[in-house]
């Protein structure tokens, strides 16, 4: 089942996709569903009025998620790259919700920033409360999984050791188009994820060459802290980013950055200046 948060007169729906047209849930958002006391069972059976999928405009799929939590270094290829031994245990930050936008909203490069750079990654969408969660539990409470964009600020990432102000800028993290649930993928997801800019392949990998899988970094953020419906977790990126190529390249205003991930979907955003629209 692939589930979105469509964009409708000013308001928001969370729809179910069928054949070529879009299902409306009755719920405002993807995150409404998954918190509601039917929850994904629910999602499949709803029949509520039809919209064309060709003329959608995706909202993020989950527009106000309790938490996003990022994984860094999770790929082998990338943590050579940037010249790190492997972890031992998974490297973690937040992002805030104000950071998405849609699956193709414009990406707002900050005036502040001279190495805005792109990070293709796999995305686990919540579906059930769970804390201090086994691997069964774990792989229970993902609902599925959904496509992301960690665009960094790389300079302001640098600055210090720690990374959340690099990762945490307005308007710049497309998520989405769909949900795709854990029944149609497993908890393991096994598939292609590239990114490309401007039409060029910047990023081509498998999500099940991942360090630490998306049932291991359920089991270990929900050690800490609960983790809820419609929180993201956003498991890392491979190899390719622009800040470890030689010369280095980031991303211009005018850029197109297109992130794909076999049977998930397709983010396709425009780079603009911060004011623009």
């Amino acid at each position: 089942m692939k589930l979105a948060t469509i964009r409708l007169d000013g308001r928001t729906a969370a729809v179910r996709l069928e054949g070529d047209a879009l299902v409306d849930l009755g719920f405002p958002d993807v995150g409404a569903v998954l918190a509601s006391p039917g929850g994904l069972a629910a999602a499949k059976t709803a029949d509520g009025p039809s919209h064309s999928a060709a003329d959608a405009e995706f909202a993020p799929l989950v527009p106000r998620p309790g938490k996003v939590v990022c994984v860094g270094l999770n790929y082998v290829q990338h943590i050579k790259e940037m010249g790190r031994d492997l972890p031992e245990h998974p490297t973690l930050f937040s992002k805030f919700a104000d950071t998405l936008i849609g699956a193709h909203d414009p990406i707002r490069r900050p005036a502040e920033t001279g190495q805005f750079d792109w990070e293709a990654e796999l995305a686990v969408v919540i579906g059930r409360q769970v804390r201090r969660a086994g691997d069964a539990e774990a792989a229970a409470a993902i609902a599925g999984f959904t496509v992301l964009n960690d665009i960094t600020c790389r300079d302001w990432q640098f600055r210090t050791r720690e990374w959340l102000q690099g990762k945490n800028w307005d308007s710049t993290t497309p998520v989405g188009p769909y949900l795709v649930t854990s029944d149609e993928t497993g908890p393991r997801p096994a598939l292609g994820i590239r990114c490309e800019v401007n039409g060029q392949v910047m990023q081509q990998d498998n999500t099940g060459d991942l360090l630490f899988d998306p049932v291991d970094l359920v089991r270990y953020v929900s050690t800490m802290i609960r983790l809820n419906p419609g929180d993201i977790i956003a498991t890392g990126t491979p190899g390719g980013v622009g800040h470890a190529r030689k010369p280095q390249v980031f991303l211009q205003e005018g850029d197109t950055v297109v992130t794909e991930i076999e049977g998930l979907g397709r983010l396709e955003n425009r780079v603009v200046a911060e004011g623009e629209r």
